[in-house]
């Protein structure tokens, strides 16, 4: 199902939306639970890639905030969806020092240290998300070139404070009472959420800087500038991705 239209960018943060949008680019900034409906929606216009483009959480010991992972594969329980080469090689010559590394996606935050270290040692995974999973799996069953395009926030060692995980609204913007109640109720949070806010400055520089290094489509090979992919290069460029157990 590759072919004409934009490519579609899936986020789940406010921020992440802001930054990717642009020419030839489609976003989609949606809560997991609501972002198959708003996915295959977006897909029924027309799409030359989907690409999951945002922030991630380092699993591998030697990411810190701002590194890029391009994703090699992305796994989702046992099941791997391989990204797209061709797309992954251009993402890779745009963003001088990203790593190519698989990415595992995951239904709830990530924020335990030690939770992080057991995931990368089970997986090998290099970053962990909550939207790359799903939006693997629906390119894969539509057949539209798929790629994941991630900047890490929390290194492996940074253990989450509760109120970064339960400040987000499901429009992607911070809860601010969440966040201060949760504050007020630990207020021992507050050095951890001060490296968070930190670690968030450096990841949104990192995002700007390599949105803008990618320029219209995303990087996407099978997009054409003045609007639209050609059938005839996807089809002969895309190559369907082959899956297969995790544990294989």
């Amino acid at each position: 199902m590759s072919g004409r239209g934009r490519v579609i960018a899936v986020t789940s943060l406010a921020l992440e939306a802001r930054i990717a949008s642009g020419t030839g680019v489609s976003v989609i900034c949606s809560h997991a639970s609501q972002l198959v409906a708003s996915l295959e929606a977006a897909i029924t216009q027309g799409a030359s890639g989907i690409i999951s483009f945002g922030i991630a959480g380092g699993l591998a010991s030697d990411l810190y905030a701002g590194d890029w992972v391009i994703g090699s594969a992305v796994q989702s329980g046992r099941e791997l969806y391989p990204a797209d080469q061709r797309w992954a090689q251009n993402l890779l010559a745009a963003l001088p020092g990203a790593v190519h590394a698989q990415i595992v996606g995951a239904n709830a935050p990530v924020a335990d240290s030690i939770e992080k270290r057991r995931l990368h040692a089970q997986t090998g995974a290099a970053a962990v998300d909550m939207e790359s999973h799903i939006a693997a799996k629906i390119a894969a069953a539509k057949r539209i070139p798929f790629a994941a395009c991630r900047a890490i926030i929390d290194a492996v060692h940074r253990d989450l404070p509760h109120a970064a995980v339960v400040g987000l609204r499901p429009d992607g913007k911070p809860d601010l009472r969440a966040i201060s109640r949760s504050l007020a109720s630990q207020p021992n949070q507050f050095p951890a959420m001060l490296r968070l806010a930190m670690d968030a400055w450096v990841a949104r520089d990192a995002l700007r800087d390599g949105r803008r290094r990618l320029g219209a489509g995303l990087a996407c090979p099978y997009f054409a500038e003045t609007g639209a992919a050609t059938d005839a290069a996807a089809a002969s460029a895309y190559v369907e991705p082959q899956f297969r157990s995790a544990s294989s």
